[in-house]
C-alpha cells in the first residue's frame, strides 16, 4: 500500500503517491476546495500512511476528518514543530523548506548545498556538508514581484514571466521584464558566490526558468519536497513498525 503526500503551498496544492522514495504522479491543484480535493486522491485508494504539509494551519474539524481517511496521519503545518527541532531544523522554518532540507541531506551526502526555491516567495536555504542548517533568506518570488509592481504603482502594467528578457530594457515593459527577471538573477549568483564549494539545488514553479539563465552548474529537482515528504512518510512508517 502506499502513502500520499501532500504539500499545501501559498499558490497551489502538490500531491504525490510514494512507495518508500519512489514518487508516482503527481497532481496539482488550485482553488479553495483543498479538503475535497484532496479527498478524491483517498476515495478509490485508502494510503498507508497520510503527510500534509501545509503552509497555514490545518483545523481540528479538517484534521479529524483527515484522520478517518487515514489512522496514520501526519499534520505538517505552524502548530506541529517538533519533528523539525529533532532533525536539528529550526522551528520557524515552514515544512516545505525542511521537507527541502530533508531531501537534499539525503541525496547528497556529505555534501553541502545552496537550495533555492523559486515560488511566490523566493526562498535560499544552506546546508553544510555535514548537513547542518546554517541559515537561509526570504523574499518575493518573481510573479510575486510584477504584482508587486503593478499593485504599489499607480502607471505600471501586470505583466507576465517573459520568455527571453534582455539583460536591460528599451520600452516600459521590457524594463520591467528585465528588471525583475535580471534582478532576481544578480540575487542569486551573489548567494551561490557565497558558497561556490556548495552543490545548487533550485526547485518550485520558476526553477526551470532561471535555471536556463545561470552559468553554475545547477540540480533542478521540481518535486524536491515531495521527496522530502517521502522520506518523513518512509522514517514513520518504519518508526511505528518497530
Amino acid at each position: 500500500m502506499a502513502n500520499l503526500l501532500i504539500e499545501i503551498g501559498n499558490t497551489a496544492l502538490k500531491a504525490a503517491w510514494s512507495d518508500g522514495m519512489t514518487l508516482g504522479k503527481t497532481f496539482r491543484y488550485q482553488g479553495e476546495k483543498v479538503m475535497d480535493f484532496i479527498f478524491s486522491l483517498t476515495e478509490k485508494e485508502k494510503p498507508e500512511v497520510l503527510v500534509v504539509s501545509s503552509v497555514y494551519p490545518i483545523s481540528a474539524y479538517d484534521e479529524e476528518r483527515l484522520h478517518g481517511e487515514c489512522p496514520r496521519l501526519l499534520i505538517l503545518d505552524g502548530r506541529y514543530v517538533e519533528l523539525l527541532g529533532a532533525r536539528g531544523i529550526p522551528r520557524y522554518l515552514t515544512y516545505d523548506r525542511a521537507a527541502s532540507i530533508i531531501a537534499c541531506r539525503y541525496l547528497f551526502r556529505d555534501k553541502g548545498c545552496t537550495i533555492v526555491d523559486f515560488g511566490t516567495t523566493l526562498t535560499v536555504d544552506f546546508i553544510s556538508d555535514k548537513g547542518e542548517y546554517t541559515g537561509g533568506n526570504i523574499s518575493l518570488g518573481c510573479r510575486t514581484r510584477f504584482k508587486a509592481l503593478s499593485r504599489y504603482s499607480k502607471v505600471l502594467p501586470l505583466l507576465n514571466i517573459p520568455d527571453d528578457p534582455d539583460i536591460t530594457g528599451h520600452t516600459l515593459e521590457t524594463s520591467m521584464e528585465s528588471g525583475v527577471v535580471s534582478g532576481i538573477m544578480f540575487e542569486i549568483e551573489g548567494y551561490l558566490n557565497l558558497h561556490p564549494e556548495n552543490i545548487v539545488v533550485f526547485t518550485g514553479g520558476d526553477a526551470i526558468y532561471f535555471a536556463k539563465r545561470m552559468k553554475n552548474s545547477i540540480f533542478v529537482i521540481c518535486n524536491l519536497v515531495l521527496m522530502g515528504l517521502a522520506l518523513i512518510a518512509d522514517r514513520y512508517v518504519k518508526s511505528i513498525d518497530q
